[in-house]
């Protein structure tokens, strides 16, 4: 863990004095701290016993209805284990945008006949919640086994028109359209023209 010196935080005094520069970091402070708790798999009571801070006061402010102080602050990252300052820098960091150009996106050109898929989801998704771009030539067409048990596909029509079959029910749609189905069984998109789509694959 990175060590704060105790006259540093003397001097910061309490977290809602910040400047107006650092309120976006105090907004993302709840949140934060919520996610560290639940990542240690901690209750609010255990998180209590193990920082001093009250249940009550963890509760106010994982709710944001209390502003911490430093010395509150610095109590609850040694019990949950996460590192003072990254807590405080990491909104910041949160708030970055990450870009992917378009010359980078990962592109699949092996799957289904005359389909282009490109991958926009980021790699820590995949099997969870996975994003595509389907480009699809006129007759073509994308197969797909069935995925875990309970994972549903979200797709959405931007240009052109395609067929969508999940096991043996299916639908003809037009751009605009959006088709939400099981995709624990046999499913097809077929292309009538030439498409592209968007498909948000879940599993459960």
């Amino acid at each position: 863990m990175r060590q704060f010196h105790l006259t540093s935080l003397r001097h910061i005094g309490d977290v809602s004095g910040m400047t107006d520069a650092s309120n976006s970091i105090l907004t993302q402070l709840p949140a934060r701290l919520k996610e560290a708790r639940r990542a240690q798999g901690l209750s609010l009571d255990a998180v209590a016993k193990l920082s001093g801070v009250s249940r009550s006061m963890v509760s106010q402010i994982e709710r944001g209805e209390s502003s911490p102080t430093i010395a509150t602050l610095w109590n609850l990252t040694r019990a949950l284990q996460v590192d003072f300052a990254g807590l405080l820098d990491g909104a910041s960091e949160a708030m970055r945008i990450e870009v992917l150009r378009a010359s980078d996106v990962p592109t699949i050109d092996n799957l289904g006949t005359g389909c282009r898929i490109r991958i926009l989801s980021p790699p820590e998704e995949a099997g969870r919640h996975e994003v595509y771009e389907l480009v699809i030539a006129e007759g073509g067409q994308l197969d797909s086994q069935p995925h875990a048990r309970g994972a549903r596909e979200h797709l959405t029509v931007i240009e052109g028109a395609l067929e969508v079959m999940s096991g043996d029910q299916r639908q003809a749609l037009q751009a605009g359209d959006t088709a939400r189905y099981a995709a624990d069984v046999p499913h097809r998109i077929a292309a009538q023209g030439d498409v592209r789509a968007f498909l948000v694959v879940q599993d459960a």
